[in-house]
């Protein structure tokens, strides 16, 4: 709960959503208690739920997108001095920080990459994969994690919105 609920709020709270007054702690707070009701859902479904998908955002990757997103906006060429953040930037991470909260809370299911085998021999080709994944988080890390991130976030309601229209 420390390490991927409190600490995460923390820090946006601290980078950015504090220039918004009682928003901000509200935003904060919603994240937190998000992250802490995730937690308590897994430890509650560990024996019932399909082990290749999560209910709802994993809490890992929510704290993810907001390290990276901080990672990125405390980058010394994009850094901003004086005042403080612009309002369009708290206003920003605001909406990301509630809406990583509110995918930790909801029904949407998420690939878990538990089905994953690497015990066994791993094919030549996934090798490559990884490699080459790496390779390009390398180049940039805040921004290449936070776009991976966003779109894991995203590809959940994606599934959504593809089942309902095709049915």
């Amino acid at each position: 709960m420390v390490s991927f609920g409190l600490a995460p709020a923390l820090v946006m709270f601290s980078w950015a959503l504090s220039s918004l007054g009682k928003l901000g702690w509200a935003i904060s707070f919603l994240y937190a208690a998000c992250a802490a009701l995730r937690l308590a859902r897994f430890n509650t479904q560990v024996e019932t739920a399909d082990k290749r998908f999560f209910t709802g955002l994993a809490s890992p990757a929510a704290a993810a997108i907001l390290a990276s997103l901080v990672w990125i906006g405390t980058d010394p060429e994009l850094m901003w001095v004086g005042e403080g953040l612009p309002i369009v930037v708290a206003l920003f991470a605001a909406f990301i920080t509630g809406a990583t909260g509110l995918l930790m809370v909801s029904n949407v299911k998420y690939y878990s990459f538990k089905g994953i085998n690497l015990k066994g021999r791993v094919p030549f080709a996934a090798i490559i994969v990884f490699l080459i994944v790496f390779a390009i988080v390398i180049i940039d890390p805040p921004k290449v994690l936070l776009v991976l991130l966003t779109i894991y976030a995203l590809s959940g309601p994606v599934m959504i919105l593809k089942k309902k229209k095709a049915s």
